[in-house]
Formats: structure tokens, sequence, C-alpha cells
């Protein structure tokens, strides 16, 4: 270790190929951004084109094009960008740092996880370029068996990215139990660590189970084994099993990181120690912990028992629970508190307000009746999308504009931080609250047509989506040019009290010229009386 490694901040110095080779954590959480928001911009084009086609009556692409680009929406959306963002990014750049750590337990397994990341990424790429998929994110059988479209890549490279997240997830555990500094035991740690400890045990414990799935489905096409189609005597409900089982938890997957996102950013800009930090920390496990029991809620109209129907619809409920206690602390932490509303706050607050319109629309598709008369109708597809971008893109942003500063030394203008914001906030109310009411009125999911009466609500959705475009291109527009043109940030603009904040920004190759003693907890401010 040369002696100006503990001067030279970690973006200096080296070309493309020291980036490429390079063992640091930080490094590598920046790559992982840089690759999960390139396809982020991807699915975000695929979505804005499915808007496009329904924005009235009438085809403007050929329902087999519609249908491929709802599905490269989907898969690259979740597993590309939704999935991994969060714990691959800024998972990998402050984890490390919060606990008081010079890096991951594991460096070089961390950089081949992201290479095996855009291995997989690749192939699924590979199967937009040779014809795409025409599946629907999930591969339902037997149509994925049937299908003409390239299948075959796109399951491998789902199956490949899997194996990334395994990796990743061992790597948080072990760091998280083995390099804490002194003083930082498991109650002194940020909630945002709780969140991606729990959600690397989900990593690990249900990726196994996607990958194995897509490896039979492959084997089922290319050796017509008979797994799920009725044709070769398989079952096509075993895959539903197989698929929920890994895929509820991986919804918890997306959602806990951008609630670790919250519970910082709630405590920082509310100027309050957190309200009830046991409770949200226990309660990201008990999440964790839930999720594994609760698959069986999106299979209630496919011939299950209804003793099974009923089991899962209480567990789905009991859900409810943990995440409740969520929003309560974050609610009791901004209560008299000294409340300061710059991007990440309004992120934040986004978050939480449009979360909790998808957990409340979880609970109506969590009751049997109900559920008969919404599924596979638009309904789920807003329940869903207030859950993932209301709940986890908001938590990305909350982060992304949170720890900005800090990650690259420099600060971007708040004005158009907050106009992007209020674009992306009412575009998406505006896209996906009109959603609810198609479903309602019975408008099925997945059609590239629709009967006259939906029209109206559809314009509308898609004129919110307009909205939501505009803001994430003045966001991605302002990013850029504070890399340039921003002020220089200071160590600690927020007067955060977390261990990231009392080093330089950016930070320096090794994070820390001495090893942190830690003596106090994560979230120490003085009460604020009014």
């Amino acid at each position: 270790m040369s002696a100006t490694d503990h001067t030279k901040n970690y973006l200096q110095g080296g070309g493309l190929w020291s980036w490429l080779t390079t063992l640091d954590h930080k490094r590598i959480g920046v790559m992982y951004m840089i690759a999960t928001m390139f396809f982020f911009a991807i699915g975000g084009i695929f979505a804005l084109l499915v808007r496009l086609e329904l924005f009235k009556t009438g085809p403007l692409f050929s329902p087999d094009t519609y249908n491929k680009f709802f599905t490269l929406h989907g898969a690259i959306m979740v597993f590309m960008f939704i999935i991994p963002v969060i714990p691959a990014a800024l998972g990998n750049f402050f984890l490390p740092i919060q606990i008081g750590a010079k890096d991951v337990a594991f460096p070089r397994l961390n950089l081949l996880s992201w290479y095996i990341f855009m291995i997989g990424s690749f192939l699924l790429v590979l199967a937009v370029l040779s014809g795409g998929v025409d599946t629907g994110w999930t591969f339902y059988t037997p149509y994925s068996i049937r299908s003409a479209t390239s299948v075959i890549f796109a399951t491998l490279g789902v199956f490949i990215m899997g194996f990334s997240g395994i990796l990743t997830g061992l790597n948080f555990i072990v760091t998280i139990h083995k390099l804490r500094a002194p003083g930082m035991t498991f109650h002194r740690m940020p909630l945002f660590l709780w969140a991606i400890y729990a959600t690397a045990i989900i990593q690990v414990l249900a990726t196994p189970v996607i990958g194995i799935t897509t490896v039979l489905l492959v084997m089922e096409r290319v050796l017509h084994i008979g797994f799920f189609d009725p044709k070769l005597g398989g079952d096509p409900v075993l895959f539903q099993h197989f698929f929920w089982f890994y895929s509820h938890p991986a919804v918890y997957i997306m959602i806990l990181p951008g609630m670790g996102i919250v519970s910082e950013v709630i405590t920082v800009f509310s100027r309050k120690h957190i309200f009830g930090y046991h409770a949200i920390a226990y309660s990201s496990l008990a999440i964790a912990g839930i999720s594994f029991i609760v698959w069986g809620h999106h299979m209630f109209v496919s011939s299950q028992s209804p003793l099974a129907n009923f089991l899962f619809s209480l567990l789905t409920m009991l859900v409810a629970v943990p995440t409740a206690i969520k929003v309560f602390n974050w609610t009791a932490t901004m209560y008299r508190g000294s409340i300061w509303l710059q991007t990440p706050m309004l992120y934040a607050l986004a978050f939480i307000f449009l979360f909790t319109i998808g957990g409340l629309t979880g609970l109506f598709l969590a009751a049997l009746s109900v559920d008969v008369h919404l599924h596979d109708t638009y309904f789920v597809v807003a329940h869903f999308h207030y859950v993932m971008m209301g709940g986890t893109v908001m938590g990305l942003l909350a982060g992304l504009h949170y720890w900005w500063p800090k990650m690259f030394g420099r600060m971007y203008p708040e004005g158009w931080g907050k106009l992007s914001c209020s674009l992306i906030f009412i575009g998406f109310n505006l896209t996906f609250l009109t959603q609810f009411f198609l479903g309602k009125m019975g408008m099925p999911r997945r059609y590239h047509d629709y009967l006259p009466q939906y029209a109206p609500l559809n314009m509308a959705s898609t004129v919110g989506s307009w909205f939501i475009g505009a803001g994430f291109l003045i966001m991605f527009t302002y990013f850029i040019w504070s890399l340039f043109k921003g002020a220089k940030a200071p160590a600690n603009p927020w007067d955060a009290k977390t261990l990231e904040w009392t080093i330089e920004s950016p930070p320096t190759t090794h994070n820390f010229h001495k090893e942190p003693v830690v003596t106090t907890g994560p979230y120490e401010y003085g009460e604020v009386k009014i």
C-alpha cells in the first residue's frame, strides 16, 4: 500500500482498465450503478412504448410486437434493475463504510459478481436482438415452452444473474458478521444495514429456486423432458409454485433496501433519533421470514385447495404487521421534528405515501373474494407499481440524492431536484392511480387493445407516463451536470451521524485513515422541543 492511498480519493488515478480490474467496493458499486441505471433507461423506454400503444384504441404496433415490448419492460426492470440496484450499487458502496471497514469480506468475489451480472445481462440483451421474448416477464408455461421467441437466452440470462445475487448476498452477510469496527454492535448498525442484511438472507435462500426453475424450463424446451408442459406429462401449475416461491421473496429483495434508505433519510431530515430503532430493525428480519410463506397468494385462481387459499390469504395479511411498524415509526420520527424539506426528504415522503397505497391495495388482493374479481386486471398492475416504483424506486431516488455528494464530492442543484421529484410524483399518480379504476372496471392486463369505455382513463395514464419520463430526463441531466459543474460537497452537507459522513467526500481509497472506534448509536440527535 503506497503512502498516497490514504489521501487519494477512489475516483482518482488509472484508466478504464483500472476500473474493470478494481477490487475497491466503491468503484464496483459505481459500476453496478452505471449498468443498472442504463438498463433502467432501456426498460423505461419500453414502458413508454407500451403506454403509447394504449393511448387510444386501435393498434399502433402489432400484437406480437406489443407482447415483446411489455415482456422486455418487465424482465429488464425486474431482473436487471430493481432487484440488483440498491443492494449491488448503494449497498456495495456504503455497507463497508457504515460498519467502519476498508472493504467487503471478499473483494475478488465482489468483482466476479459484477462480471457475472453483466454476462447474464448480455444474454438477456441477446434475446432482444435475436427476435425478442413475448412470454411476459414471468415466463409462464406452457407458452414459454412453445413460444418461437428467444426464451432460452432470456431464461439463461436470469439464471446467470442469480449467481451474482447469491454471491453478493453471501459477501454482505460475512462482511457484516466479521468486519464491523470495534464497538459497532448489531444494535449500533444503521438501519440501512439491517435492511441489506435481511435482503442478503433472502437472496441466498430464495435465488437458487429461480435458477433451478429456469434450468428445467430450458431442458424442457431443448430435450422435451416433461416438467411443466401437459403435452409432455408436466404440470404448468408446478412452474407457478417454483416461480412465485422465489419471486415473492424477490419483492422484498426489491423493497427492503428502499425501506432501509427511508429509515436513514427520515431521521436525518427530521433531526431526531429514529423512533423505535429495534422495532424497525427486527421488522426487516420479520418481513424476510414471512416472505417465504406467502407465494400462494399469486395463485388463488389456479385451482389450489380452499384450505391452501385460506392459509395463504391469512399469511399475506400477516406481512402487513411488520410493514406497518415501519410506516408508524417513520411517522412518529417526523412528529415534532425539525423537518428539512430537501430533495432526499421529498422522495422519502413520496415513498411513504405511495408505498402505503401499494400496501393497502395488497390487502385487497389478499382477500379471496376480491382477488377473484381483480386477478389479472389493471388493478394488479397498479398495485405492483405502487409497491415497486412508488416504493423501491422512490427509496432509491431518496438514497441517490442523499448520498450523491458523498459518492462524487459534488452537490446537485436543489431547485431542479425538487422540480424533478414533483414531476415524477404527479406523473406516477396520474399513470397508476387511474389503473386501479381500470382494474375495478374489469380491464385485463397484457392486452394490446381495449373497449372504448376504457379509453379516457388509458389516455390519462399515458399522459402521466410522459410526466414521469420528463422528470427522469431532468434528473439525469442535472446529475451529469453536477459531476462537472456542481459545487464542491463538504464532508457532511446534511449533518448526518453515521460513519460515512465522518470521512472525505468522495471517500479515499481505503475509506478511513485509521480504524474507527464506535461508542454511540447511529442516530444521536437531540430532541427538538417546540
